[in-house]
């Protein structure tokens, strides 16, 4: 879920190839070893807590320079970088959340001040012309009532309590539901941009919420546990939908929704029940995702493996604040290619700068019979739609065409021991 909608994790600056944990055995710089181990510990601590520790606010960076009075309505002028001057529609939040605002296609670049204009197309919540900072989101919509679509409020029972979902009734498969899973620091509304096509294909919708999203309620520790602690809550969807009328459920998938969306795949009590997966800029391996994020913020790999090791032992408990350690090779979909039987589209783009897309690249490639992956090139993470709806629809519709008119034998995931 991750970068759009995750406050950066801690630039660090590297200290050099020679930061080792074997320094710690330098005989003469015993003191100097335990200083070291104890920035090593103390950065490692943070940045594995920071992974899974929800957001107590988002991280509003964006400057928003001036809010420019139209003949059409508003312009926001904004610093122009890769996101600001990227193609689509896409929402801006601001006032810590509590603002949110449509954007349209960017216009009027300047290179001069490298600032760039985009139109406001619909302002859902907020004074906009007070708005000093904010953030971009892929989200784009507020509610599927912005799509035109009719929808209901639905409680799905989970172990935490009940977790508020959308329901949108769907028509010629009105008994094939798409169970929308929302990424990392997101909720239910990231699927809002996939309605329409869903409506076109005639599926009923189900958008979820899971526990510590801000939506549904939280866990006891209230810590993501990366799609391993998560999937029993789309376990419970899927049991919601079963009794309402569901006989076969596709699973739509964005970053680390993606995570969970296998997960579910490889556990649920109805794997049989699952005939596809849809996945929007999947984490298909968060070990290379951690080590991604550790050499972008220039955290040494040393500390980046160390706080991969906080996560997956008990030991690390108390610095991350986890219930109970992740197998993070446990969620590494590489290594378990050949255990994925569930016919899969990955929609992924190479720009994507915070889930890379090599992982997605080895699953298709080890498994080409089960996967199928549709690159992008200009794309941010999970704006893929954004970027290019018409293309997004199609390939969508297509490869769900096709899982229509197999056989569908709901082989699923094979048996795990």
């Amino acid at each position: 879920m991750m970068a759009k909608q995750t406050p950066s994790l801690p630039r660090t600056k590297s200290t050099g190839k020679g930061l080792s944990l074997a320094l710690l055995g330098a005989g003469a710089g015993a003191t100097a070893g335990f200083v070291f181990a104890g920035s090593v510990s103390a950065l490692a601590a943070y940045f594995a807590r920071r992974v899974v520790t929800p957001d107590a606010a988002p991280e509003e960076s964006l400057a928003i320079l001036a809010v420019v009075h139209t003949d059409e309505g508003h312009e926001v002028i904004l610093p122009a970088n890769k996101d600001s001057t990227a193609p689509g529609r896409y929402s801006l939040f601001f006032a810590a959340d509590t603002g949110h605002a449509r954007l349209g296609e960017p216009k009027g670049f300047r290179t001069g001040d490298r600032t760039v204009t985009r139109g406001v197309e619909e302002v859902y919540s907020g004074d906009i012309t007070k708005a000093a900072r904010g953030r971009l989101s892929g989200v784009v919509f507020n509610s599927p009532a912005d799509t035109g679509t009719a929808y209901e409020e639905v409680q799905i029972p989970t172990e935490n309590g009940d977790a508020p979902a959308w329901f949108i009734p769907g028509t010629e498969h009105a008994n094939i539901w798409a169970i929308c899973v929302h990424g990392r620091g997101a909720n239910r509304k990231e699927g809002i941009r996939a309605l329409p096509t869903l409506g076109a294909l005639g599926l009923s919708a189900l958008l979820v919420s899971y526990r510590n999203d801000g939506v549904a309620p939280a866990a006891i520790d209230g810590r993501y546990g990366l799609g391993a602690t998560e999937w029993p809550d789309v376990e419970a969807a899927i049991d919601y939908a079963l009794s309402h009328g569901a006989t076969e459920i596709m699973l739509f998938g964005w970053s680390m929704g993606g995570a969970v969306s296998l997960q579910v795949a490889d556990r649920s009590k109805n794997p049989r029940k699952i005939s596809a997966l849809i996945l929007d800029g999947p984490v298909i391996n968060w070990i290379d995702v951690l080590s991604h994020q550790a050499k972008l913020n220039r955290i040494p790999e040393a500390v980046g493996r160390f706080a991969q090791w906080l996560l997956g032992n008990k030991a690390g408990r108390w610095l991350t604040g986890l219930a109970a350690p992740l197998d993070l090779k446990a969620l590494n979909w590489v290594e378990k290619h050949d255990q994925l039987r569930i016919p899969t589209l990955i929609l992924h783009s190479e720009a994507d700068d915070f889930v890379p897309i090599g992982p997605s690249e080895q699953l298709a490639e080890l498994n080409p019979e089960t996967v199928t992956l549709k690159r992008y090139s200009r794309a941010g993470h999970t704006r893929e739609w954004n970027v290019d709806p018409q293309r997004w629809d199609r390939e969508v519709t297509e490869f769900v065409h096709g899982v229509l008119n197999s056989t569908r034998p709901g082989d699923g995931l094979e048996a795990t021991s």
